[in-house]
């Protein structure tokens, strides 16, 4: 199938599919024209991409966990696992500094409050 079938099939766009080569997460055949050409099964690997990156994982990080669907074997399993631990570590630190972010905003928001509550009274002292 051509790209556009393949992005159509898959529910993403034509430069979705075009990046995902460029990064190593498809290939294509070409025709003697220069067409990409794709299998049945890349929908499936694209879907399966989504996925990936909607769980918070950069392209390097698919790349590196792609020989687990394309070879499994438990060695590939285990690499894989361990960096999608990784990765969920990373995400976890992620979070917990933008929770102290959040929480420092609040305080913020907490003292300019104040200080409106306090510029009312005083006008209202007037």
């Amino acid at each position: 199938m051509r790209i556009g079938e393949l992005a159509a099939r898959a529910g993403v766009s034509v430069r979705s599919v075009r990046y995902y080569e460029e990064q190593g997460l498809l290939t294509s055949t070409r025709s003697a024209s220069g067409q990409r050409h794709y299998t049945d099964s890349e929908v499936e690997r694209v879907t399966f991409i989504q996925r990936l990156y909607a769980a918070g994982l950069s392209s390097r990080t698919i790349v590196e966990l792609l020989p687990c669907v394309d070879s499994p074997s438990e060695e590939h399993s285990d690499a894989a696992l361990e960096r999608m631990i990784q990765e969920r570590d990373r995400l976890s630190d992620h979070i917990a500094e933008l929770i102290r972010t959040r929480d420092a905003l609040d305080q913020v928001m907490a003292a300019a409050q104040a200080h409106r509550e306090s510029l009312r009274a005083a006008v209202a002292a007037t």
